[in-house]
């Protein structure tokens, strides 16, 4: 029996006018209570900057795995939960007053293609918004037993994700730059492998590393 997988994309899906009053300027930088009581005028993020994206970057994660389990003839219902390896989570790094996070993410969805929107901003695409702009969007859950194998064998249920990483530098309209890096997570990958046969993807051999035998073909070097 070959290996099973199937993804969801749910990073880049708009899921209506979930925030609202996101502006394209962060509020008041660290310190600037000092600045308020000395008068002087606080560093912000300019509203009308333009992003540049390079090293765009996108790689598979293996987020959980489950330990091999022996099937007869038939097969049947597999029982054992996957555990989690590793845990995405979307981020943004600047190196000086920027956009929101919100913002970033935004101009970085349409970048990679995961937000499909003619706004310039997220603050002009008419109070809608998408989960990839959601920097506190939690991890996909495992989800265990999604396929119930019909054969005999040794298998290992395994999840990930497809994450994407770019650096970015924001100009502003008076020639001040900031450079920074977002990261973020846009295909929930779900599979299912048979160690006696040889893995097939780069997930798939992962899942293999943590729980085939040694000695198994789906094993990395067999």
């Amino acid at each position: 029996m070959r290996g099973t997988v199937w993804r969801v994309c749910a990073a880049g899906l708009a899921v209506g006018a979930l925030v609202t009053g996101l502006t394209a300027c962060t509020g008041e930088a660290k310190g600037d209570a000092a600045a308020r009581e000395t008068g002087r005028a606080v560093r912000q993020a300019c509203a009308e900057g333009t992003f540049t994206w390079s090293r765009v970057t996108e790689r598979d994660r293996l987020t959980g795995v489950s330990a091999l389990e022996r099937l007869g003839k038939g097969g049947g219902r597999l029982h054992n939960p996957m555990r989690r390896v590793y845990t995405p989570r979307p981020s943004v790094h600047a190196d000086g007053p920027a956009p929101s996070a919100a913002e970033i993410l935004f101009s970085f969805g349409k970048k990679t293609g995961e937000i499909d929107s003619d706004a310039r901003t997220l603050a002009e695409a008419g109070g809608d918004t998408w989960a990839f702009t959601d920097v506190r969007l939690p991890a996909p859950e495992l989800d265990d037993g999604r396929v119930v194998p019909r054969a005999a064998g040794e298998f290992v249920q395994y999840a990930g994700v497809r994450e994407v990483s770019a650096d970015f530098r924001y100009t502003c309209p008076d020639g001040r730059t900031v450079s920074g890096h977002a990261r973020n997570w846009t295909v929930d990958i779900g599979g299912l492998m048979d160690c006696e046969e040889k893995a097939d993807s780069p997930l798939a051999r992962e899942a293999a590393r943590h729980s085939c035998e040694p000695a198994a073909p789906g094993k990395p070097g067999h």
